[in-house]
């Protein structure tokens, strides 16, 4: 087990967010902002309706998940005012040296780059602190959205899987990026 999951679980530190573990505090915000139908259409594992507990039962899966290694979820939080504004997080799989990511954003901070911000700085601890080799995504190809989101933080198609998940009823296709470590590649 890497040393990184003996220490305070982290805090990243970016321009404009703060990125750092969620409190059951945070719960409300969590269930107003992932509870959004447009956010949850486009998150495979989101609930939805988001019933009243899911948020504090969400929650406290976090300190387990990083002490044993297998994942660290972010609260994404504006800087200046500490307010979350959405997730982002890595499932790991360090036997294989593999991360996936995943993100949302609560609507009303869509399209301000906040995503790509949160996404890019995960990226690099990830490769600096978790020593991973590749990190992989995925998303549903009728948000290409997201997809913009991981280009423009350097990830790279790598495959569109059709009619690969069944998501609310209906076969969704699912296209994966990837991006390896660049320290690695020297």
């Amino acid at each position: 087990m890497l040393k990184a999951f003996e220490n305070p679980f982290p805090e990243i530190v970016t321009s404009r967010l703060l990125l750092n573990r969620f409190q059951t505090e945070d719960a409300a915000s969590v269930q107003k902002l992932a509870g959004d139908e447009a956010v949850a259409s486009n998150t495979l594992a989101m609930p939805y309706p988001y019933a009243d507990g899911m948020a504090e039962a969400w929650i406290d899966t976090h300190e387990p998940g990083f002490r044993g290694g297998q994942s660290v979820i972010f609260a994404i939080r504006i800087r200046e005012s500490a307010e979350v504004i959405g997730a982002i997080g890595l499932s790991l799989q360090l036997q294989y040296s593999l991360a996936e990511v995943g993100y949302w954003i609560g609507v009303p901070y869509w399209n301000r780059g906040y995503c790509t911000e949160a996404l890019e700085a995960v990226l690099q601890y990830a490769f600096r602190e978790l020593g991973v080799h590749k990190v992989m995504a995925t998303h549903f190809a009728c948000n290409p959205a997201s997809g913009r989101v991981m280009i423009k933080a350097g990830m790279h198609h790598e495959a569109l899987l059709s009619k690969h998940m069944m998501h609310w009823g209906t076969y969704k296709d699912l296209v994966y990026y990837g991006i390896f470590n660049p320290e690695a590649e020297r």
